[in-house]
């Protein structure tokens, strides 16, 4: 596990491109029959990929965490966005095909991922935040999930939204994560943009051709910076940061939230004639 510190608006101000791909950019999320951790001290999330392949995989991280087991003081959401496979949690076995999700409450102990076939293995995206209340845990089928239709085509960023870990959906303490796929034509995910001081944010972008980029906005809304990224990277986005982004092509993206509000809307906007 990999561990990120946090950073002001005026840490970054003169940042070089490699340095801030090394504190804000992701590159690899997914190693096949790995586990892969990032740790950022943004609201203290835990975010990275699974990707069991002829045996099964745990999370387990004690010394770090000051606990005897990853969930101790944690909940955790997953979203499979690779081939099917399969969550087994204190003895029960769910199936997992390609978008299913699941949160994981506080205090369970016993989790376990596993692939159909090693050749085409699910891919367990994961995010664990800081929880202090135990919910019971979910399976998130992404067939019964009816997205949340916005955007426009005139303003290239018509999409849908499907919510996991959500009041909507289940329970949870802090965490909230969701799914959003962009129409075709359309380019911009969240523009115009937005800040939320009461939360911290991470992304995934995937489903993304090989030579296919986006070109993820970040900073004070009157002093942008970016990053450029690749298929199944992510971004780690600060409470204080917009996060927007546009493509070369199509793509989709993870969107996972934590901090002291899960009201979904609880952002605020940016009129365009502030950005810079």
């Amino acid at each position: 596990m990999e561990t990120r510190y946090t950073h002001s608006p005026e840490d970054i101000r003169h940042y070089s491109t490699e340095e801030l791909r090394r504190e804000f950019l992701v590159e690899k999320i997914f190693t096949p029959g790995e586990v892969q951790l990032t740790y950022t001290h943004n609201d203290r999330m835990i975010f990275g990929g699974v990707t069991p392949t002829d045996q099964p995989l745990s999370i387990e991280l004690s010394t770090e965490l000051g606990v005897t087991y990853f969930l101790e003081r944690r909940e955790l959401g997953v979203i499979n966005i690779g081939g099917p496979g399969a969550i087994q949690i204190e003895g029960v076995t769910e199936s997992m095909k390609k978008q299913d999700g699941y949160y994981i409450g506080k205090e369970t102990k016993d989790i376990q991922f596993t692939s159909e076939d090693p050749k085409n293995p699910a891919k367990f995206y994961c995010v664990s935040v800081p929880a202090h209340h135990k919910y019971p845990n979910v399976k998130i089928s992404i067939d019964s999930i009816t997205p949340m239709e916005t955007g426009e085509s005139g303003t290239l960023n018509k999409r849908k939204i499907y919510q996991y870990v959500h009041p909507n959906v289940c329970e949870s303490c802090q965490l909230q994560m969701g799914y959003t796929v962009l129409e075709p034509g359309s380019s911009w995910n969240t523009m115009p943009c937005h800040t939320h001081e009461r939360r911290m944010e991470t992304y995934l972008y995937f489903d993304m051709k090989p030579e296919t980029r986006v070109f993820h906005f970040m900073g004070k809304p009157d002093e942008t910076k970016h990053l450029v990224i690749g298929n199944e990277q992510g971004a780690i986005s600060p409470s204080w940061s917009i996060h927007t982004g546009v493509a070369t092509s199509d793509y989709t993206f993870i969107w996972a939230m934590c901090g002291e509000n899960i009201t979904y809307d609880d952002m605020d906007m940016v009129p365009m004639s502030e950005l810079k």
